[in-house]
């Protein structure tokens, strides 16, 4: 989870379907979260594989230069322009949205009923958790996939999907994370996108069958990646963020971490939090003389 600040807004199609106040109650529970749900297992979207290359950025002017297959960008921010621009080159869009937080920024905020809203997120100013089991939340949820298709996103990198590992204002349980983790990939899948599982690590074993890659944030330093070697093993990508404050303390970092990265068959950059293009330090590239 980094820092979005909104270069400019778009607007999301209004929600037809959303329950209104005073018809129905938009937080009960939605029957399309199916805890025994099984993963779509055919299709036509784009499957990366182990050495596929990525970048990503999430803020500030993008920097379309990098040579690699999968760019990461903001599904909102990211113009029009530059989703040409990465299309042209043949790299494959993975467009980042929020899936478990409300983000005030974000054009859509307003269709979030307020039973649905819970705790503010430690750190991160105007955003906070969402109850995953609610209707109004799966409708909206829908609805951005539905945008993912319709703007050119190949592929979709939903954040946030283990509020049940953090203090929400919800009584949410590995069950109903499972559950909602599993319609996130197969409404993802029915839409012809591919789709990354993001930091949910406790859940790999279950929910490998059903992503087609994994985007962890920092396993290095809390030294959580020996669960993220499952994806490796079935020969789907681990896109590894690992954060420093420098370009200089990143390179200090590759010396030991690299090595370790390219062990395990990681996909490992090391970057700014911020995500903002202003530098990196990718371990594919990594030659120990001073990279």
């Amino acid at each position: 989870m980094v820092s979005r600040t909104p270069a400019f807004l778009i607007l999301l199609p209004p929600l037809a379907t959303l329950a209104q106040c005073g018809e129905s109650d938009p937080c009960v529970p939605s029957g399309l979260l199916d805890p025994d749900a099984a993963p779509l297992d055919s299709g036509a979207w784009y499957r990366p594989q182990v050495e596929t290359s990525w970048e990503i950025q999430l803020t500030g002017a993008l920097d379309t230069s990098y040579d690699v297959d999968v760019y990461d960008v903001d599904l909102f921010d990211t113009s029009d322009a530059d989703f040409d621009r990465l299309h042209s080159q043949g790299a494959v869009i993975l467009c980042y949205f929020s899936a478990g937080t409300a983000e005030e920024w974000r054009d859509d905020y307003d269709q979030f009923e307020d039973c649905a809203i819970g705790n503010p997120v430690a750190g991160w100013p105007g955003e906070y958790w969402l109850d995953i089991r609610a209707e109004n939340v799966v409708e909206i949820m829908q609805a951005r996939l539905d945008y993912a298709r319709d703007r050119g996103c190949d592929g979709v990198d939903p954040d946030n999907v283990d509020g049940y590992t953090n203090a929400t204002g919800f009584d949410l349980s590995a069950d109903d994370q499972r559950a909602y983790n599993k319609f996130l990939a197969n409404e993802a899948h029915q839409r012809g996108l591919s789709v990354a599982l993001k930091n949910d690590n406790s859940q790999v074993d279950e929910l490998v069958a059903y992503y087609d890659l994994m985007v962890n944030e920092e396993c290095h330093a809390y030294d959580e990646c020996d669960p993220l070697h499952v994806f490796v093993a079935n020969g789907k990508p681990v896109f590894n963020i690992e954060y420093a404050n420098t370009e200089a303390a990143a390179l200090d970092m590759a010396s030991t971490l690299c090595p370790e990265a390219l062990a395990d068959d990681f996909r490992t950059l090391i970057m700014p939090m911020a995500l903002d293009g202003s530098w990196r330090v990718g371990c594919d590239d990594y030659t120990g003389e001073g990279n």
